[in-house]
């Protein structure tokens, strides 16, 4: 009985349904059909060498109980005991003649498709038509499932069988199968794809000093996709490093920027405070030259410079620039 749990495993459509729509599409490609076009010319060959083996086989089978019919109409009527022993052996020879017919039958129903030349060329023409009228606006939704189900039998999904991904079994129309896997829109990072490279990943761009925010960046360009289908954001680097305990590379850690680092130089708020001017006057100060700062990395605190005499020179401006405003 049914445990209470869902019913059945919900995969959403739209990604499945891109990935057979590209799977199709790679398989019908000119040259994919051309080669097709060609291995069934082969097989079309080993099928007409076959045809002539059943035939010769048909044939002896069909000659043998002939001639088995002939002996037994050649036989003496009295000679009852020889009759009766040539008919046995004409009958036997009768059935392995059916059963020859009967195998040559079975072999012919799954015999290979054979192609007129006129097949080929409208295969091979398909194969260049065939994304063009896919993608063209005027073909409809219906139309494109009816070519899907010209190619492709059945489409079987399971998402339980690899961790974070949908299996897909594609049954072709030709009775060919092939495998396929997409990942899967997970809601929680327990059931990621590929967690461990993940982790391995964020640890590693975050002992190269970076932040959050550009580890985030490099992910997105390196093809990893965060929970739920979306881009990862610096949020969700920070959420992850918590969570795996990957310590920030922040110089201040998680406190608030001191006024001064251990270095000697200033905050942008412990410049601000030594100028008596504002943060926002720190940033047109470095952006004009008349401080010099540096970040270790992008997204960590600003280190500003500053000697005792510069200090000295830019509260002096500071205070001029105040009563020049007044």
């Amino acid at each position: 009985g049914h445990d209470g749990g869902p019913l059945c495993q919900e995969v959403r459509a739209l990604p499945v349904d891109a990935k057979v729509e590209n799977i199709l599409l790679e398989a019908l490609t000119p040259d994919r059909i051309a080669i097709a076009v060609a291995a069934l010319g082969q097989i079309e060959e080993e099928t007409h060498q076959l045809e002539r083996q059943w035939a010769l086989r048909r044939e002896r089978a069909r000659y043998e109980a002939e001639r088995a019919r002939r002996q037994y109409d050649a036989v003496e009527p009295e000679n009852r005991l020889v009759a009766r022993s040539l008919e046995r052996g004409w009958e036997e020879k009768l059935r392995a003649a059916e059963a020859v017919e009967q195998d040559y039958e079975r072999w012919r129903s799954d015999e290979p498709l054979v192609l007129s030349e006129a097949d080929r060329d409208g295969l091979l023409e398909l194969g260049e038509d065939l994304p063009g009228i896919w993608h063209s606006s005027s073909t409809t939704a219906a139309e494109r499932k009816s070519i899907l189900r010209l190619i492709i039998c059945e489409v079987v999904l399971d998402q339980k069988r690899l961790q974070g991904q949908v299996w897909l079994k594609i049954l072709w129309q030709t009775g060919a199968t092939s495998e396929h896997s997409l990942q899967r829109c997970v809601h929680t990072y327990s059931h990621y794809i590929d967690i461990d490279r993940l982790r391995a990943r964020v640890t590693e761009l975050n002992a190269a000093g970076k932040m959050d925010k550009e580890i985030a960046s490099r992910l997105n360009a390196e093809g990893f996709i965060a929970a739920r289908n979306c881009a990862f954001k610096g949020d969700n680097v920070w959420l992850l490093r918590r969570r795996w305990g990957v310590p920030t590379v922040k110089i201040n850690g998680t406190s608030a920027n001191p006024d001064r680092w251990p270095d000697g130089t200033y905050s942008v708020q412990g410049a601000a405070a030594a100028l008596g001017v504002t943060p926002q006057t720190i940033f047109k100060y470095r952006a004009r030259g008349l401080v010099e700062g540096r970040q270790l990395a992008k997204g960590q605190p600003w280190q500003i410079e500053l000697t005792d005499e510069l200090i000295e020179t830019l509260r002096i401006r500071a205070q001029r620039n105040r009563r020049s405003r007044r």
